[in-house]
């Protein structure tokens, strides 16, 4: 099965836009390659070190707000578990609209942002909080990693390719 070709974002506008459309277009590869897998098959790791469609959706549901919400907007909110397993009772469903909350939500948090040099309230590392551009760029090479990922699990759930 092929999922299709979904080429990036082509558009020219500005900086902002630019990041917050490839993020999105990441985003929802990551989303089509949960959506369809039955949860067993979704919940069970394709590798050794336990990464599954499931674990991925979770991870990235968690570091989107531990970064957006937490980090640069400063929320007084718990940091969340970005290697917690999914729990029993959740699903594929249950995730990806977690996922696609928590994206609304980190969305928000970069359109109030009029300034992307401009830095956050805090940081997840030893370092001073790094800049909203800084939080954007890293967000597409982790959620873009980790669509690589989802690739390959999803290729051998089912045989389905395609971006």
């Amino acid at each position: 099965m092929t999922r299709g070709d979904f080429r990036p974002p082509s558009l020219n506008a500005d900086e902002q836009t630019t990041l917050v459309a490839f993020l999105d277009y990441l985003r929802e590869a990551i989303i089509a390659k949960a959506t369809g897998v039955p949860d067993e098959a979704a919940r069970a790791a394709g590798v050794p070190s336990g990464t599954s469609l499931l674990r991925l959706v979770k991870h990235l549901t968690a570091v989107e707000h531990n970064w957006f919400v937490w980090a640069y907007a400063g929320e007084e909110v718990e940091l969340w578990d970005d290697d917690a397993l999914p729990a029993a009772a959740d699903t594929t469903d249950s995730l990806v609209a977690e996922y696609r909350a928590m994206v609304k939500r980190c969305n928000e948090i970069v359109a109030g942002c009029a300034d992307l040099d401009r830095p956050g309230v805090r940081s997840l590392r030893e370092t001073e909080p790094p800049s909203m551009r800084w939080v954007l760029v890293h967000m597409i090479e982790e959620t873009a990693r980790h669509a690589g990922h989802a690739d390959i699990l999803r290729e051998q759930i089912d045989g389905s390719t395609g971006r």
